[in-house]
């Protein structure tokens, strides 16, 4: 059956606890704790918990993608995402901890933020043997894509199980006359991942403004993976307040598209 007929039964919010990192390592006092904030989303209804180990240790640290792994064993029903370059750090963390689900994002080491997804068949070779090594340990692959339709069946032909859309171009033009355009864009594409097997994920600039119009055009969205808008939401309104306004933001998405 095609996969496109299925509509997930929640799109998953999955929190990115970077920038929690980010925040503590400016001092040496261990504060904010990023375990304890992964804690306090799980609590409030968080599907999962995504960390980007960056191999300068700008935000999360080795000991956090450890101590991540460990808090998680005990939310057997939450899912661990770890993002990063294959080429990099990506894949010790990968065979150590062994999460749910790796993400590989295609960034240079000194790259400020993700920007761009993979492109094929240029990237095909080398990611080809890290994904059929991570899906060899248990792992599921999500490969980080921009939202180009005619890319995704040479996702799957290297064997990922989905793709994370790349959202920063639609969080981008929300509000402005490209928006609808945008949308347009992002659903033809998870489409496109549909049609030929893969799971469908998104991430980054989506927030409490734009995420429930991006659930409800676009099909089958199975994750949101968001840090930066949700951990600045939350230095106002507390962590369990946030989860719950984008957990709310995806139910108005997906009751909005028609499901039940």
């Amino acid at each position: 059956m095609n996969p496109s007929s299925h509509s997930p039964l929640r799109t998953a919010l999955s929190v990115n606890v970077n920038k929690v990192a980010l925040v503590r390592n400016t001092r040496h006092l261990g504060i904010p704790s990023v375990t304890r904030a992964a804690e306090l989303c799980l609590q409030a209804g968080a599907q999962g918990i995504t960390v980007h180990p960056r191999p300068d240790e700008r935000h999360i640290r080795s000991q956090d993608v450890h101590e991540l792994a460990t808090l998680m064993k005990a939310w057997p029903d939450r899912e661990y995402n770890i993002e990063g370059n294959p080429s990099q750090n990506l894949m010790d963390f990968i065979r150590q901890v062994r999460p749910q689900q790796a993400t590989f994002v295609p960034d240079s080491e000194d790259q400020f933020t993700s920007d761009h997804g993979w492109s094929f068949p240029q990237d095909a070779e080398r990611l080809a043997p890290l994904v059929a090594e991570c899906k060899a340990l248990g792992v599921r692959v999500s490969l980080f894509m921009d939202p180009v339709p005619e890319q995704m069946a040479a996702a799957k032909a290297v064997g990922a199980d989905r793709v994370e859309l790349y959202t920063e171009p639609y969080a981008a033009a929300w509000g402005s006359a490209q928006q609808a355009a945008e949308l347009k864009r992002y659903a033809a594409a998870a489409q496109a991942a549909l049609d030929v097997g893969l799971g469908v994920n998104a991430g980054h600039d989506l927030n409490r403004d734009n995420l429930a119009a991006f659930v409800r055009e676009v099909p089958g969205v199975l994750e949101v993976s968001i840090g930066h808008a949700l951990i600045a939401d939350a230095l106002e309104l507390g962590y369990a307040a946030t989860v719950q306004a984008y957990l709310d933001c995806i139910a108005q998405g997906f009751l909005g598209a028609g499901n039940s």
